[in-house]
């Protein structure tokens, strides 16, 4: 059975929640000076210098001599990661910034590690009643849009790998059912677009398309996130429509980047 549907907590502490997302932008992108964390995290510049000091005091952060943040000691991670997650970013926001605002719904970015799927960009839309941002936060890739698209451009034997009985001894719960999972699947890859109604999270619709290199290897899923009281079937269409409109250019700006 799979673990329970991940909710915010009742009473969320924003400055711990500011804390964890400043580690995250410096552990997934390579770092970032005072003004873009304030930038990003929509505080003060002040603000955004205490937590990035007590980032550093934790060693979560260290400052080079050019003013900048990085990743510490307990963030290590490996530099090509960072290199394809800061790139995959920062060509997508423009597009997803396009969507949020065509849509009028929160927009984002996601790439598979395994059996997850991390969330490495996001744009909330302007309205009330919205989905908030979930960059930095991580979900299991079979309960996500995104993570399902990734996961239906693997073989068989690469599927088998990931969920292999052995990953899952101490943790028996969370395997999902390979069978159901592979049916799930080739269904994704004739559709070409995936759907998500309160699998990751209760009172959330989300619909996603893949963004694929120049093999036609899929990097990155590409979704909108709305709240269930707003999603209209008879608009699904249009709304992939509009998804796979944004990857292609993303697909294309990525390939003039290389």
């Amino acid at each position: 059975m799979d673990k329970p549907l991940k909710t915010p907590p009742p009473y969320p502490i924003a400055s711990v929640d500011h804390a964890l997302r400043a580690a995250t932008i410096l552990q997934m992108e390579g770092g970032a000076t005072v003004s873009q964390i304030a930038a990003r995290l929509g505080v003060a510049r002040s603000t955004a210098h205490r937590l990035l000091a007590m980032l550093v005091y934790r060693d979560f952060a260290v400052q080079d001599e050019d003013r900048i943040y990085r990743a510490g000691p307990v963030l290590e991670l490996a530099a090509h990661s960072q290199s394809l997650v800061s790139r995959l970013r920062a060509a997508a926001l423009p597009h997803l910034r396009w969507v949020a605002d065509l849509l009028g719904e929160t927009t984002n970015l996601i790439v598979r590690t395994g059996d997850t799927a991390r969330f490495i960009a996001s744009v909330e839309c302007r309205q009330a009643l919205r989905v908030g941002s979930r960059e930095g936060m991580v979900f299991p890739a079979h309960r996500t849009t995104a993570g399902l698209l990734l996961l239906a451009g693997l073989s068989d034997e690469e599927l088998d790998a990931v969920y292999a009985a052995e990953r899952y001894r101490d943790r028996p719960g969370e395997r999902p059912d390979l069978a159901k999972l592979r049916g799930e699947l080739a269904r994704l890859r004739h559709n070409g677009f995936a759907v998500n109604q309160a699998r990751s999270e209760r009172g959330l619709v989300a619909v996603g398309v893949p963004v694929r290199d120049g093999d036609g290897t899929a990097l990155a899923g590409l979704s909108v996130s709305l709240p269930s009281v707003r999603y209209d079937p008879h608009r699904l269409q249009p709304l992939v429509a509009t998804l796979e409109a944004a990857a292609r250019a993303l697909e294309a700006d990525l390939t003039e980047g290389l």
